[in-house]
C-alpha cells in the first residue's frame, strides 16, 4: 500500500509536468519561430526616431467625443498641413519623440534592450506611430462635456515651449482654441520610464465650460503573444485595491457581450494599461487620492482589432471664467524590471505595482527567489553561477527533512529482500502480508512514505524558479557559459545534427526532434539517481520508475536552458546527499554491537552492630 502511495505521489507530479510541457510546446514553438524571424531581420534598419507622414485621425474614446469648429485649423486635414512636427524625447532609458500633431507619444525605443541576444541587433521599440505596421501610442486630449467648447482634437497642431524632452528639461504644448481658453500639457520625464503628464485649461472667456480630460494608451493592432498559460498578456491594472487582467480574447467577448466597455470602473488612484512578456504601458493618476474613471476598450474599426485604456475625470470639470481646471496622470512606458517597479510603488505610492509581473500563486515564493538569485548575480556576476549557489543553499535550507527522508529510503533498500520474502511467503494472504510489512517497518524504523518528500518539495521550488526564469526581465539574455548565451531560452545544441556537427537544423521538422546537451545531463544525473533509490518489487512499478529518466529528458528539453541546468545541479547534489547517507548506514549496519556491560558485584551491608 505505501508503495501504491508512493508511485501514486510521483505519477502525479510526473503527470502534472507532463500535462505542463503539452500545453505550453505549441507556444513555445511558435516563440523559437518568432524569435527565428526577428533574427533573420536584422539587418533591416530600426525606423528613425523622427518618423514623419500623413497622420490618420484617430478615434477619440466614445465618452470623449472632438469638438472642433467645423472649417477650422484643427479640422484641416494633415496633407495640406505639411509634415507633423516633433520634439525629441531621451534620457538613459529611453529615446524617441512626440508628435505634436494630436499631442501623441507614438516613437519609443528602449535604450537597454535588443530584439535577440546579438549585439548588433535592433533595440526594442514599445511605441509606434500609426503610419507603422503596429501603431501603439499614449495620448493626452479633453472631451466638450457642454457641447460648446471647442477642444483640440487628434490632428491639432501643438506649438511647444522647450524641448528636447528629458530628466530634469519639461516641455509643454500649448494651443488656444480662439474663443478664450488656452489649453497646456506639461510634459516631465524622470531617468526611467515614468512620463508626467500635467493637463490644465484655462478659461479666459466670460462663460463657465465643461470639459472632460483624458489620458488613454491605444493599441490599433492585437500583439502577438507568447500564449503560454501561465503568463498573462493584455489588459491589467489594480483598480481599488484589486488587481485586474483581461486578455485580448477575453476583452474582445466581454465588449461585444456589453456594447461597450470590457471593464469601467472608478476608483482612487490606482493604475491600468496593456502588459505584455516583458513590457507595459500604463497610467495611474499622480495623486493616488484623485478619484479616476478607468476603462478597457475594444472596437472594430474597418475589420481590425483596437484596443485601448483611458483614464479620466469620473465626471466633467466646470471651469469657471478666469479660473482653470487640471487632470495629472503619469505613463510608465518601458520594462518590467523588478526593483524598478518595487521603486516606484514604494516612492510614488502606485498600489501593487509590482503586480505587472505575472508572479503567479506563488507570488510569496517567486518574488523571493528573484531576489535571491538577483542579489547572488550582484554578488557573483552571472545569473547561471547565482543559479547553482542558490539551489546549494535550499539543499542546505532542506537538508535535514532530505536527510531523514534519504535516509528512510537508503533502509528501504536494504530492506529490500526481505520484504520481497515477505510478499512470497504470504502471498495468499494480502491482509497478512500487509501486516507482516508493517510489523518490519515499525522494527527497522523505516517510513516508506517519507521518500515523496523530496520529490514534493521540489515541485513548488520547481514552478516558483521556472516562473522567475520565465517572466523576469532580467533573465532575458542573461548569458551562463560556453554556448548558453540566454539562460531564459532553450539550450541550442542538439543531439540530432550531432551539436552542430552535421548542416542541418532537425527543429524544422519538430520540436520533438530537440535534445539539447544539458537535458541529456539532466536525464544522466535523473538516472543515477534513481539507481540509488531502492527498487520497488512489483515488476511493473520498475518499469515505470525505469522511464522516468527518458520521460523528463525529452519533456524538458525544450525548457528554458537556466531550470534543466538547476535540475541537474539539483540532482547531483542529491546524488551526493544520497550516497554518503548510504555509506553511513552501511556503516552503522556493519559495526559490530556493543556487549553489554557486566553487572556490578553486590557490595555486602557492613554489619553496623559490629
Amino acid at each position: 500500500m505505501d508503495q501504491k502511495r508512493l508511485l501514486a505521489a510521483i505519477a502525479l507530479s510526473v503527470g502534472i509536468l507532463l500535462l505542463f510541457d503539452l500545453w505550453n510546446r505549441p507556444a513555445r514553438e511558435a516563440e523559437r519561430v518568432r524569435q527565428a524571424e526577428i533574427a533573420a531581420q536584422q539587418s533591416a534598419a530600426t525606423p528613425a526616431a523622427g518618423t514623419t507622414g500623413a497622420a490618420v485621425p484617430v478615434p477619440i474614446p466614445p465618452t470623449a467625443v472632438s469638438n472642433q469648429a467645423p472649417g477650422s485649423a484643427t479640422a484641416a486635414t494633415a496633407a495640406s498641413r505639411g509634415p507633423e512636427q516633433r520634439v525629441a524625447l531621451e534620457n538613459a532609458s529611453l529615446q524617441g519623440s512626440i508628435g505634436l500633431r494630436g499631442a501623441r507619444l507614438d516613437d519609443l525605443v528602449l535604450r537597454r534592450y535588443r530584439e535577440t541576444v546579438r549585439p548588433d541587433s535592433a533595440l526594442v521599440r514599445l511605441f509606434a506611430p500609426r503610419t507603422e505596421a503596429n501603431p501603439y501610442f499614449a495620448q493626452w486630449g479633453w472631451t466638450a462635456a457642454d457641447g460648446r467648447t471647442v477642444v483640440p482634437g487628434p490632428d491639432t497642431d501643438w506649438a511647444v515651449e522647450g524641448g528636447p524632452l528629458g530628466p530634469n528639461a519639461p516641455v509643454t504644448l500649448r494651443w488656444d482654441n480662439g474663443q478664450g481658453q488656452e489649453f497646456r500639457i506639461r510634459l516631465e520625464l524622470d531617468d526611467e520610464f515614468m512620463v508626467t503628464a500635467r493637463q490644465s485649461v484655462r478659461n479666459s472667456a466670460a462663460e463657465p465650460i465643461q470639459v472632460l480630460p483624458w489620458a488613454r494608451v491605444r493599441r490599433e493592432t492585437t500583439p502577438q503573444v507568447a500564449g503560454f498559460f501561465i503568463l498573462h498578456e493584455g489588459f491589467v491594472g489594480v483598480l481599488n485595491g484589486r488587481l485586474v487582467e483581461w486578455t485580448y480574447k477575453d476583452a474582445r467577448a466581454e465588449a461585444e457581450k456589453r456594447r461597450g466597455p470590457a471593464v469601467e470602473q472608478e476608483s482612487p488612484g490606482g493604475w491600468a494599461g496593456f502588459t505584455d512578456k516583458y513590457w507595459l504601458a500604463a497610467l495611474t493618476p499622480v495623486d493616488q487620492a484623485t478619484q479616476v474613471r478607468t476603462a478597457y476598450r475594444h472596437s472594430g474599426e474597418g475589420g481590425q482589432d483596437r484596443w485601448q485604456v483611458d483614464m479620466a475625470t469620473p465626471a466633467p470639470q466646470t471651469v469657471a471664467a478666469g479660473a482653470e481646471g487640471t487632470l495629472a496622470t503619469r505613463l510608465f512606458a518601458g520594462a518590467k524590471e523588478v526593483r524598478t517597479l518595487d521603486r516606484y510603488e514604494a516612492q510614488l505610492g502606485i498600489v501593487d505595482f509590482d503586480k505587472a509581473i505575472d508572479f503567479g500563486w506563488f507570488y510569496w515564493l517567486t518574488k523571493p527567489f528573484f531576489y535571491a538569485i538577483d542579489w547572488l548575480f550582484q554578488v557573483f556576476g552571472n545569473f547561471g553561477i547565482a543559479i547553482l549557489v542558490f539551489t546549494f543553499g535550499l539543499k542546505l535550507a532542506f537538508f535535514p527533512l532530505a536527510n531523514k527522508a534519504y535516509i528512510s529510503m537508503a533502509r528501504m533498500k536494504t530492506l529490500a529482500p526481505k520484504m520481497t520474502e515477505v510478499r512470497e511467503r504470504y502471498k495468499d494472504d494480502p491482509a497478512k502480508a500487509q501486516a507482516e510489512m508493517m510489523a518490519l517497518y515499525r522494527s527497522e524504523k523505516v517510513n516508506p512514505a517519507s521518500g515523496c518528500l523530496p520529490i514534493l518539495l521540489q515541485i513548488p521550488v520547481f514552478f516558483a524558479l521556472y516562473k522567475v526564469l520565465f517572466v523576469t526581465i532580467e533573465m532575458r539574455h542573461a548569458p551562463f557559459f560556453g554556448w548558453i548565451h540566454d539562460l531564459s531560452a532553450p539550450d541550442p545544441t542538439n543531439l540530432f545534427n550531432l551539436f552542430g556537427l552535421l548542416p542541418f537544423d532537425p527543429m524544422q521538422w519538430s520540436s520533438l526532434f530537440h535534445m539539447p546537451a544539458w537535458a541529456i545531463a539532466m536525464g544522466i544525473t535523473m538516472f543515477l539517481q534513481f539507481k540509488l533509490n531502492p527498487t520497488p518489487p512489483d515488476p511493473i512499478q520498475a518499469k515505470i520508475f525505469a522511464w522516468m529518466p527518458l520521460i523528463f529528458t525529452f519533456m524538458l528539453a525544450s525548457f528554458p536552458a537556466g531550470l534543466v541546468i538547476y535540475w541537474t545541479w539539483n540532482n547531483l547534489l542529491s546524488i551526493a546527499q544520497q550516497y554518503w547517507i548510504q555509506q553511513m548506514d552501511k556503516k552503522r549496519q556493519l559495526r559490530p554491537a556493543a556487549a553489554p556491560a557486566p553487572a556490578k558485584p553486590a557490595i555486602a551491608a557492613k554489619d553496623k552492630k559490629g
